[in-house]
């Protein structure tokens, strides 16, 4: 069942980016034109070359960063209504898994008992129920990456900004982590922006993918993705999913100029 939350399909973006420029102290420039809207309960794909600003624009919309230039606008009812996964789980390793993902309860000051019972809610239901005395090393790759993301929804955000979570696992864990972050948007009624460089896992995850220029990044061009939930093996050999694979490579190119 959804979390009650301002997610709500009525048409009003949950973050939209317009005429964005972002230009670091150093004078890279990594965002430029870059207009973008985040509908509610969508999980968005941003796809692009290396250094095309798919990390920047995250933080943007995080708020761990301001525009240089343009307008961006959150509809979100508190800043911890927002929940961000780094490409490394940034664990605190002296600290259990418990205390790791308790974190952002603890900051927010909730009650002790609150906070116990939104932990065991999270472990369980991302399958770390056994670890919640365990510290990070002692975890594998992938049930590091599972804290990280049990932090991340501990404070119950209505937007997670995922930037490359997935990318340093083995294809194996990369996908049963792909089915279970499909389980949990449907389950939560989150709205979900992923980075990512891969085509296949893009094509897989999203409802809509944003292929991004070379930098300073823009927007090139956008695929629609209407394929059945739940999704699974079935789709990943379907022909649908092979044509926006080939849809997806094809902007990609065209962003890397081999077009």
């Amino acid at each position: 069942m959804a979390l009650p939350g301002p997610n709500v399909r009525d048409g009003e973006p949950v973050v939209r980016l317009h005429q964005v420029a972002k230009r670091f102290a150093g004078g890279t420039e990594a965002l430029a034109g870059f207009d973008l809207a985040v509908a509610p309960g969508e999980l968005l794909a941003l796809l692009g070359p290396s250094g095309c600003g798919k990390s920047t624009a995250l933080r943007l919309m995080a708020g761990l960063a301001e525009p240089t230039a343009g307008s961006l606008e959150r509809r979100l009812p508190a800043p911890h209504a927002v929940g961000f996964v780094f490409q490394e789980p940034t664990l605190m390793p002296w600290a259990t898994v418990e205390r790791n993902v308790a974190l952002p309860l603890e900051l927010l000051g909730l009650p002790r008992a609150e906070i116990r019972r939104r932990v065991e809610e999270r472990l369980v239901g991302l399958g770390l129920g056994g670890f919640a005395r365990a510290y990070p090393r002692e975890l594998s790759g992938g049930m590091k990456m599972r804290v990280s993301i049990a932090r991340a929804l501990a404070a119950r955000p209505r937007l997670l900004l995922l930037d490359e979570p997935f990318a340093s696992l083995d294809e194996i864990t990369r996908w049963k982590l792909n089915d279970e972050l499909l389980d949990l948007w449907q389950r939560e009624g989150l709205t979900i922006v992923f980075v990512t460089h891969s085509v296949y896992e893009s094509a897989y995850l999203a409802t809509r993918i944003a292929v991004l220029s070379a930098r300073p990044g823009r927007i090139l061009g956008e695929i629609a993705v209407a394929a059945p939930s739940p999704r699974g093996a079935d789709y990943r050999s379907s022909e649908e999913y092979l044509r926006i694979c080939r849809a997806v490579s094809t902007k990609l190119a065209e962003a890397l100029g081999k077009s």
